[in-house]
């Protein structure tokens, strides 16, 4: 085998390693489509780090993962790598929720631990020259997105205190978070089912007045995000979505 070949292969089986720590499975399908191999590779590949020591998991129907409290050392980034991750916190610094930015904040900060001190300067030199609109007064309009993620991926149910636009009283739901999204107006909005309208709903986070996490869980909804985005644009615009 030629030493490049083994330099390319020596990639390949760290970035297998990398998808398997950061998902929670991953298929032989999947890991060959992406590094344009054969399937026959891939296990050959998979077999190379149990070999290593590595202790993969196979999962019955849908692939292989690392077994539980397995982990890697901390992985070192390029340089172009971390600039991308300064862009997103400047970016993040421009929402409007204040559990997210701090949240951010720490995960970058460990992120910066962990460069070389030429690639830290690197970095703050970068972070002291880039400025992202549109948020100019830095408001902050609210502080429920980190609890409303938590609650999203363990599927517990929420009890919101929320006002709709023009309205003159605050109405309490029990709702089922299912997606966040930024719309463009620069607003967190919450995708949830609604327990008192029986239906999907939309909730502006910065509208909820009181949010509280209940240890009741909900059933997770079968439907897709890009199945409920297909509904939402056929009822809204009669047509499918491109």
């Amino acid at each position: 085998m030629a030493y490049t070949d083994n330099i390319s292969r020596l990639s390949r089986l760290t970035s297998i390693l990398l998808k398997l720590q950061s998902q929670s499975y991953v298929s032989v399908n999947q890991l060959a489509q992406h590094f344009e191999v054969s399937t026959r590779t891939i296990y050959r590949d998979l077999l190379s780090l149990e070999h290593a020591g590595v202790p993969i998991v196979s999962i019955e129907g849908k692939g292989y993962t690392l077994m539980d409290g397995f982990s890697l050392p901390p992985v070192m980034f390029t340089e172009t790598e971390a600039n991308a991750i300064i862009i997103a916190e400047k970016m993040i610094l421009q929402t409007t929720d204040v559990s997210l930015i701090a949240e951010f904040q720490k995960a970058t900060e460990k992120i910066k631990s962990v460069l070389p001190h030429p690639e830290r300067e690197k970095a703050d030199i970068l972070a002291e020259r880039i400025i992202i609109g549109k948020n100019w007064a830095n408001i902050r309009t609210s502080d429920y997105l980190t609890d409303i993620q938590q609650a999203l991926t363990h599927y517990h149910v929420l009890k919101i205190t929320y006002r709709k636009e023009n309205a003159e009283e605050n109405s309490i739901r029990e709702v089922e978070p299912f997606a966040i999204y930024h719309n463009q107006s620069e607003q967190w909005v919450l995708i949830a089912w609604c327990r008192l309208r029986n239906e999907f709903r939309n909730f502006r986070v910065d509208r909820i007045h009181k949010l509280e996490k209940l240890s009741q869980k909900f059933t997770p909804h079968t439907i897709t995000l890009d199945e409920y985005i297909e509904i939402q644009r056929k009822k809204h615009f009669g047509e499918p979505l491109t």
